[in-house]
């Protein structure tokens, strides 16, 4: 599995829009045939911390997913509502699943 991480922190009045670009990009993307998880995490402390968990059966699933429309749909749509660059950290998994 190829699996990355993705640490975001939104403006505080974007969060909701945030929320609502994000659930429709991450419902879309389990639909690629190579992606195996996306869950979309808020944290507990602070609301405008998100981290998208991204898996996918290899890199090439990850680096397809980045050309879909959904996916560019959705960077262009929360680009100014982000408050800093986003932080993604790629992983090769050594446990996963059952």
């Amino acid at each position: 599995m190829y699996v990355v991480a993705v640490t975001i922190f939104v403006k505080p009045q974007f969060i909701e829009p945030f929320k609502q670009a994000t659930l429709e990009n991450a419902s879309n993307t389990r639909q690629e045939p190579m992606n195996v998880r996306f869950d979309v995490l808020q944290a507990e402390e602070d609301p405008a911390r998100f981290l998208l968990y991204e898996a996918y059966h290899s890199k090439e699933g990850f680096t397809h997913h980045q050309t879909t429309a959904h996916y560019l749909k959705w960077k262009n749509a929360v680009t100014d509502w982000i408050a800093q660059p986003r932080q993604g950290v790629k992983h090769h998994s050594i446990f996963f699943g059952e």
